[in-house]
Formats: C-alpha cells, structure tokens, sequence
C-alpha cells in the first residue's frame, strides 16, 4: 500500500501512466517533492484529441490517506470532471478503483462526441493507465 500511495500522491507520476500521444506536461511549479493534500491546484498541458493542446487545472478536493483522493476539474475540456480514486489493501497486494463523473457539455451535440468519440477515449486512457500501473508497481 504504501507504495502504490506514494506513487499515486506524487502529481508527477501522472505523466508517467498516461499514454504520450497526449503529450501530458505538469506544468505547475514546485511540483518535484508535492504530494498530495486538499487545495492542491495541479496545472497541465495536455492533447486528448487530435494533437491539439490544451491547459487543464484540476483541484485535489479530498484525501484520505492510503484510501481515496479526489481531483476535480476546474478549467479544461470538459464541463464537469470529478474523479475519485480508491485503493484498498487485499490478500495479494492494492486494489485500485477508479470512479468518474464527467460531461463535456455542448448539449446533443456534446452527447453525440461523447458517444462517438471521447468516451472511447477515456476508456483507452484508462485501459493503458491500469496496464502501465502493472508495469511499474507489480499487479495491484
């Protein structure tokens, strides 16, 4: 547990488990030693689609240490963005679950990219974060 935490809590990480087609940079300052704790504001450069780069502000809005943070959108590409994730110690080591609230607005045109494009996005997103958290961690 105490590894997958601290890998998890250091927002640099992030960059590591997320595919580089999305060319994903911090760009907050100070960002070496940070770990994570209510209030953190974290800034990003990031091109989820079509190589275009966005900036992309997230606040960590809860921790509970070793058990669940919460980042939550507050500029970016999306109209709303609330993602918890949980870790749990079992028998063979951590359980990760991830949790995702999100819209991307536009009204029906927003539900058809969603249902054409970008939820199959994030679905790829996350499918390569697990595989890439396996890589580096071990099996969780």
């Amino acid at each position: 547990m105490d590894t997958a935490w601290d890998f998890f809590s250091s927002p640099l990480n992030l960059a590591e488990i997320t595919p580089t087609d999305m060319t994903f940079d911090v760009t907050s300052p100070n960002m070496e030693h940070a770990k994570m704790y209510p209030g953190l504001i974290i800034t990003y450069k990031v091109s989820p689609l079509f190589g275009v780069k966005l900036d992309w502000v997230t606040e960590i809005t809860h921790v509970k240490d070793k058990e669940y943070f919460v980042d939550e959108q507050r500029f970016g590409p999306f109209a709303f963005w609330h993602h918890q994730h949980h870790f749990q110690k079992t028998e063979g080591g951590v359980s990760m679950n991830d949790i995702l609230h999100y819209s991307i607005g536009w009204g029906p045109i927003g539900t058809v990219a969603n249902g054409v494009m970008v939820k199959k996005k994030i679905n790829e997103i996350f499918n390569f974060r697990y595989k890439k958290v396996e890589e580096l961690l071990g099996k969780m």
